[in-house]
């Protein structure tokens, strides 16, 4: 991998992709993944808190415009403390109800926002950055070092509501029936 790239960048840009792809599912079903991403940008656009890199940078992927490629590969380098306001600036939003979703964030929560953007453009720019190491080796090491960090504990806020949770298991409702 790119040396500066921030092993969790690529981590959570990984699990945008599989997230993504879950989401769609097998055959594609872009009208589940649509509602899906419509509801996310709405609980956001109307300021409900789901601190969560990744359903925000899910939310957002389709939506923001990377203005500033060489500035945000640049702020991949650390993914804790970077500048937040200066991330926000290298992107846009045409569509109005993202546009306000990722202003709110960035209001309310610059870091995650920032975090998001960059996971996002990470995602959808992989041949910049990607010499992932697949190996067994590697994968194990990956592995090791996520069991071995400790994230504390979840305090409950950003929470996302129970309608978005139910919008991940339409599939597994219509296999029950």
């Amino acid at each position: 991998m790119n040396k500066n790239i921030h092993h969790e960048f690529a981590y959570q840009s990984r699990e945008l992709g599989i997230q993504i792809e879950d989401t769609l599912g097998d055959p594609p079903d872009r009208k589940n993944y649509a509602n899906v991403i419509k509801s996310l940008i709405g609980e956001y656009a109307k300021g409900t808190e789901i601190d969560d890199v990744n359903l925000l940078s899910f939310a957002l992927a389709d939506y923001l415009s990377f203005d500033d490629p060489a500035g945000l590969l640049a702020q991949c380098k650390q993914y804790e403390g970077g500048d937040a306001a200066k991330v926000v600036t290298m992107v846009s939003c045409a569509d109005a109800e993202a546009a306000k979703a990722l202003a709110g964030i960035s209001a309310k929560n610059p870091d995650l926002a920032r975090k998001a953007i960059i996971t996002a453009f990470l995602f959808k720019n992989t041949k910049r950055w990607s010499d992932e190491d697949n190996s067994l080796d590697a994968l194990q090491e990956e592995e090791d070092s996520n069991q071995n960090r400790d994230d504390g504990e979840d305090d409950g806020r950003g929470v996302p509501s129970q309608d978005v949770i139910d919008l991940f298991d339409v599939r597994e409702d219509k296999n029950g029936e």
